[in-house]
């Protein structure tokens, strides 16, 4: 039996903290029609999902939490309870799937049975038709569950060999904290300044961890304005999407020297901005602080299902007006942030967590999680995903929207998904406090299409200045 980690098992125990929380996340495949027949639906979910152990087992949970629960078979488990259909009501637009969407997910998964379902949504416009899948996020991170769909897929081998995960940090370099002894050689003295190499090497890493978790306890313990984007959430949810082209995320890109999630974090920026003026709130240096959690998985690990992930606590500059400085500030406080140590310092706290007794860490995050916190506003995860177009039973899938969950007094979440030639944003929101939320996603797609309206204008600035050196 397979036992949850630290940070797998942490999900189950902040779900636990808010009778009005689901920690399930969410994808939503948009597939061009028509609706395969149902029984084969599910005759095909029923062969694929045997090569993902975890949609075949339960949770098996420990008495007075000594030991952390761990994956088991469910001895009676039946796809019938895990694959559902329903229809839009017409016109079959985004309104109604948007509806449908949050109406699935504000419910909690039964722990009873393997933690996932899915959902065959028919009677979308344009013949199109879609799945959702739902499965909680102790099971897996944004981009395991990335994987987990490919699995689903006609071809069944999941998105790794053609993974815009590639491009993480992460996967493109070897575990940082890890300690290396050099080889024995023949010279002890070449033997023994390979030692202290290593060893100075492993000072200098837990020295920048330390500073990283200095820095992170200060961003927990801040105390920013108040919000209307913080505190109590109801049972129920609110869901939207931004759609935007990856071309143009990739030309604001290039034009500004900047990375595709900087670009994303800009446009995300610009519109709280927006929404916090539009509700009648002055938007302040420290008015957004945000969770962006950072992948640590590398290409080794790229197929288990479970949860790799640390996380950083940038400010975005919602006080800042124009969209090109919005832009360079995202760039450069998150330089500053990736160079301070935060990525470290999350991976190290989870490494700890994980060698220490199971219930004193569970008896600490039932604590933590319901203590009520100002300090982080909102989420926004990126999670990158197939590079190419997939198909199931036949079907294309045209677009991918990420649905994520809020939690801990976040009244909204932002994940993004990039699939293919698009890059969306996927928005879950309190039904209650936020009843503005596609405003929100409006105003995330105008401040990407702003962007690329700069670009010329930036160009001909530099030309500007070139002929001026030059002369």
């Amino acid at each position: 039996m397979e036992h949850l980690s630290a940070l797998d098992a942490s999900f189950l125990e902040a779900e636990n903290s808010d009778p009005h929380v689901s920690l399930a996340i969410g994808a939503v495949s948009i597939l061009a029609g028509p609706v395969p027949r149902y029984d084969d639906l599910v005759s095909a979910f029923a062969e694929r999902v045997r090569a993902i152990p975890r949609c075949t087992q339960m949770l098996h949970t420990h008495p007075l939490d000594l030991g952390s629960p761990e994956w088991v078979e469910d001895p009676h488990f039946d796809i019938s309870h895990h694959v559902h259909r329903v229809a839009l009501p017409d016109p079959g637009d985004d309104a109604e799937l948007f509806q449908m969407v949050s109406t699935v997910m504000r419910h909690r998964l039964d722990r009873e049975r393997p933690l996932w379902d899915c959902w065959i949504i028919e009677g979308l416009t344009d013949n199109r038709w879609a799945v959702l899948v739902k499965l909680h996020h102790c099971i897996a991170d944004g981009i395991a569950t990335t994987e987990l769909l490919g699995k689903l897929s006609d071809d069944g081998l999941g998105s790794g060999s053609d993974s815009f995960a590639k491009n993480i940090r992460a996967a493109k370099q070897s575990d940082e904290l890890a300690l290396r002894l050099p080889p024995m050689t023949r010279n002890p003295v070449t033997w023994l300044g390979g030692i202290w190499r290593t060893a100075v090497a492993a000072a200098a890493a837990a020295e920048h961890a330390a500073v990283g978790v200095a820095e992170l306890t200060a961003s927990l313990l801040s105390s920013p304005p108040e919000s209307s984007l913080t505190g109590p959430v109801t049972t129920m949810r609110r869901y939207s999407a931004a759609r935007v082209r990856l071309v143009d995320m990739e030309k604001v890109s290039r034009a500004f020297g900047v990375t595709l999630n900087d670009v994303a974090l800009s446009a995300i920026t610009d519109s709280y901005r927006k929404l916090l003026l539009s509700r009648g709130e002055q938007p302040h240096r420290d008015s957004l602080r945000t969770l962006v959690p950072v992948s640590v998985r590398s290409m080794k690990d790229f197929r288990r299902t479970d949860n790799r992930v640390s996380a950083m606590l940038p400010l975005l500059p919602v006080d800042e007006a124009d969209p090109v400085k919005q832009l360079e500030l995202v760039h450069s406080r998150l330089a500053t942030v990736k160079s301070s140590g935060q990525r470290e310092a999350g991976n190290t706290f989870v490494a700890a967590a994980n060698a220490i007794p199971f219930a004193l860490w569970a008896w600490t995050v039932r604590l933590v999680t319901r203590l009520p916190q100002r300090a982080v506003v909102t989420v926004a995860t990126n999670v990158p995903g197939s590079r190419r177009r997939q198909q199931l039973m036949g079907r294309e899938v045209l677009e991918v929207l990420p649905v994520p969950p809020i939690a801990l007094g976040l009244r909204t979440a932002i994940a993004m998904v990039s699939y293919a030639d698009s890059f969306v944003f996927g928005i879950t929101a309190d039904y209650d406090t936020a009843p503005d939320i596609d405003q929100l996603a409006a105003g995330i797609e105008q401040a990407v299409a702003q962007l690329v309206d700069v670009i010329p204008i930036r160009r001909r600035k530099h030309q500007r200045v070139k002929k001026v050196q030059s002369a």
